[in-house]
């Protein structure tokens, strides 16, 4: 899943959420140097990765996307699930997916060192263009797609993918139902090491 995914699976802990979305900017297994709460959100952000990249219906959903998205079927599955939770949002939560974005970004502090400049970045941009409340619509799907695609840095077909999307809308909603099942239980339970 992508930012908006990942920020629904941190038990609406504004401090991790931002933590696990600095999951994508941290190497390596020696976190002792990143605070406690950092180290906990960069836990459930590679939990969060490690369950969508080994959940069989996301395996099933690869196989059908890799000819139309050759390399990349995997980040476009991110992208895809993200605006089908953006569609759904309040299927899966309490709050309106305006005001928990709002919340979100208005709960941002980014003065903590152990935070990049790239990461500050990030989600500075994210905040002005209001990247996760526009994932609900197509357009916001297709500005992810053109976005990302421009960062990888080989040559890949992710400009397509709002129409590769289009194509196979069944076959990913079947796969994120299935994910979401199964993600909701195992990652709310999840205990969230370090302590």
């Amino acid at each position: 899943m992508n930012f908006l995914g990942h920020l629904l699976f941190s038990r609406n802990d504004k401090e991790l959420m931002l933590a696990n979305l600095f999951g994508d900017f941290v190497r390596g297994k020696d976190l002792s140097y990143l605070r406690q709460k950092t180290q906990q959100g960069v836990f459930l952000h590679r939990s969060i990765d490690s369950y969508i990249d080994n959940h069989p219906a996301v395996h099933e959903l690869l196989q059908i996307l890799y000819k139309p998205l050759p390399k990349i079927a995997g980040v476009a599955i991110d992208l895809y699930f993200d605006h089908l939770l953006a569609e759904r949002w309040k299927d899966f939560h309490e709050q309106d997916l305006a005001d928990f974005t709002q919340s979100f970004y208005d709960s941002v502090d980014l003065s903590h060192n152990e935070y990049t400049d790239h990461f500050r970045l990030v989600i500075t941009k994210m905040g002005e263009k209001n990247w996760l409340y526009q994932y609900q619509f197509e357009n916001g799907l297709y500005k992810a797609c053109q976005g990302v695609s421009r960062r990888i840095s080989f040559e890949n077909q992710l400009v397509n993918g709002l129409d590769v999307f289009h194509e196979f809308r069944p076959e990913i909603e079947k796969a994120f139902d299935l994910y979401m099942k199964d993600a909701h239980v195992y990652l709310n339970n999840l205990v969230l090491l370090p302590k």
